[in-house]
């Protein structure tokens, strides 16, 4: 999942930035409302996570503009004012949530991942293997509903033979469904990839046949 953070508080913007990497997002950064702006309307993103009091141009001004150039990304608005009418005002705008600081950061990622799911149409669209969880919608991993952080790879190659349960997947077909390319997809990172799964997800999750490929069996435990 990809964010934008446009926050032009240092430490704010500082200790987002961490909380979501350590959650397994990539995030872009930008310190202003026009910097803002033009990131969102360049680039595609899955949630915008936007502060209202900005320089250059202020948040409320800019999603704004963002919905009148027709961009539907979720918006979720940070904001020190916590009154009914700055909340009302935000969401009549286009915000899709509000968030008043000083706020949880488990409740961020929590809206941040409820924002994306809405967005997706792909709510239920949960994989079960066993204890372990998969959603495809915000490419996360969870046990018993506790997060368990995978890379984009990671997940990429369990969700890849999840789709094939049952079936043994070649290591160049999973190397090519880590990486998105198929020409130069090097197939001897998968053995390095399932290694970390395992230890992640559970050593008996994925299963080896030499010379063949890995697969995941039918019948989880």
């Amino acid at each position: 999942m990809k964010i934008l953070v446009i926050e032009d508080d240092p430490d704010l913007r500082t200790s987002l930035v961490d909380t979501l990497e350590d959650e397994g997002f990539m995030v872009d950064i930008a310190v202003d409302g026009e910097a803002g702006l033009y990131r969102a309307l360049e680039w595609e993103y899955d949630v915008i996570i936007l502060d209202v009091m900005l320089p250059k141009l202020e948040g409320k001004a800019l999603l704004q503009s963002l919905r009148a150039k027709d961009r539907k990304t979720p918006v979720l608005m940070l904001t020190a004012l916590d009154s009914i009418d700055d909340r009302i005002a935000g969401l009549n705008l286009g915000a899709d949530d509000y968030l008043s600081k000083p706020f949880d950061e488990r409740e961020l990622v929590a809206r941040i991942l409820a924002l994306y799911r809405r967005a997706s149409g792909r709510a239920e669209n949960r994989i079960q293997l066993g204890d372990v969880e998969l959603d495809p919608a915000a490419q996360r991993a969870y046990r018993h509903g506790e997060y368990i952080p995978l890379s984009l790879a990671q997940f990429r190659v369990v969700a890849h033979l999840a789709a094939r349960r049952g079936k043994v997947v070649s290591r160049l077909e999973l190397a090519e469904a880590a990486t998105g390319d198929e020409e130069n997809a090097p197939s001897n990172v998968i053995d390095v990839q399932i290694h970390h799964i395992r230890r992640k997800l559970g050593k008996n999750l994925v299963q080896s046949l030499r010379g063949a490929g890995y697969l995941i069996p039918e019948e989880v435990l």
